[in-house]
């Protein structure tokens, strides 16, 4: 892109320096806000034309209500100094409780309560199972948008998922998300990181998101498919045509969509492709963050279920409130209509290999070996 100062309109120049800059990110970042430039320059020329308009007296006024809106803005920057403070208040509070929750779930401790009389007839199957076996696959398969993500070749790596933990990051403003592994056949990380880089604001934005490079045992990945092919009749070589191709996996998620460096020639339903892949990889990482890492065990029994549904059900009410308000008034204006008519009348669509897996039932145990919590995420 070409230098955005130059680019805008020669409206603009009539703005304020903060404006104008404020105008220049939009354009950098129209991919994330849905404002195209030629809109930008609608908005700006509009912007200066109406205060142009204006008489003396209602231009002091304005300006009298531009000081209510700074005094407002303060307010408003107090109180999210507040909120990120309190945030990180009870997140501190929090992190006992989520040590607690992994020394349980991995068997590290046991439970006050439990006897010898409890576990009589069953000792080969308490030796099995120790902690609560796949915990963090069974709460993710019973969330709608991640068990989506999840097939049935993800579940045998995601039982040795002992841990979740997220934390916030500054500088960029985002998130991070880490997966702590148990050791597993499927790769040798322990540690699987996702973070999120936000323009912040109203309604943040995801700028990008980047994921840790997952390093595969030989023959073990699960973002890509292996075909076999037989060579053609009267081939020299018999040896069979190996190819490769990319499928759907949870562990996709670690491989995100990236912007193009290049953004001079993006084709417009390129750029809406990768904005809709780019909402649908914050709405995971988001479910993540704020539904299955602080109500885990909710989602593990289902209870966390019920209490979305409820959730949905009633912002449908909610709308179904207003439409049955529409369609009373609708019904008002026919009565009306067929009035007037009869005073006239008196005068005259499975795709092979995706094996979607969406049940919430708890899968087979893997690695249980107790092991020390992970440490804590920091706050970058």
């Amino acid at each position: 892109m070409s230098d955005l100062a130059t680019d805008l309109p020669a409206a603009a120049a009539a703005l304020s320096a903060e404006d104008r800059a404020g105008l220049v990110n939009a354009l950098k970042y129209y991919y994330h806000g849905r404002i195209n430039f030629d809109k930008l320059q609608l908005l700006a020329g509009e912007h200066v034309d109406v205060l142009q308009t204006l008489s003396t007296k209602v231009r002091q006024r304005v300006e009298v209500l531009k000081v209510l809106q700074s005094q407002h803005d303060e307010l408003e920057t107090k109180f999210l100094e507040e909120r990120a403070q309190l945030e990180a208040k009870y997140q501190k509070l929090y992190e006992p409780l989520y040590t607690k929750r992994y020394e349980i779930v991995n068997g590290v401790i046991d439970v006050e309560g439990i006897t010898a009389e409890d576990a009589l007839g069953e000792e080969n199957k308490a030796d099995e199972e120790k902690g609560v076996p796949n915990f963090w696959l069974t709460a993710m398969q019973t969330n709608e948008t991640l068990a989506e993500e999840i097939n049935e070749r993800d579940e045998e790596a995601l039982k040795y998922l002992k841990d979740i933990k997220w934390c916030k990051i500054n500088n960029p403003k985002g998130f991070k998300l880490e997966f702590y592994f148990d050791s597993n056949p499927y790769f040798q990380n322990s540690v699987l990181t996702k973070t999120y880089h936000m323009i912040e604001g109203d309604d943040p934005i995801l700028e990008k998101s980047i994921g840790t490079e997952i390093e595969w045992h030989p023959a073990k990945c699960l973002t890509q498919k292996i075909l076999k092919k037989k060579p053609k009749k009267g081939s020299k070589s018999a040896k069979p045509i190996i190819k490769t191709e990319e499928c759907e996996s949870f562990f996709n998620i670690f491989n995100p969509p990236q912007i193009p460096e290049d953004d001079d020639d993006i084709d417009d339903n390129v750029v809406e492709e990768l904005q809709n892949l780019m909402e649908h990889d914050y709405d995971i990482g988001s479910t993540i963050r704020d539904k299955i890492i602080p109500h885990a065990v909710s989602w593990f029994t289902g209870e966390a279920v019920q209490s979305d549904f409820e959730d949905i059900e009633d912002e449908e009410d909610g709308d179904g409130d207003e439409n049955e308000d529409e369609e009373d008034d609708n019904d008002d204006e026919d009565e009306d209509d067929e009035e007037d008519e009869d005073d006239e009348d008196d005068g005259e669509e499975e795709e092979e290999g995706k094996g979607k897996s969406k049940s919430g039932g708890r899968a087979q145990t893997g690695k249980d070996q107790p092991t020390e919590r992970p440490p804590d995420c920091k706050q970058q």
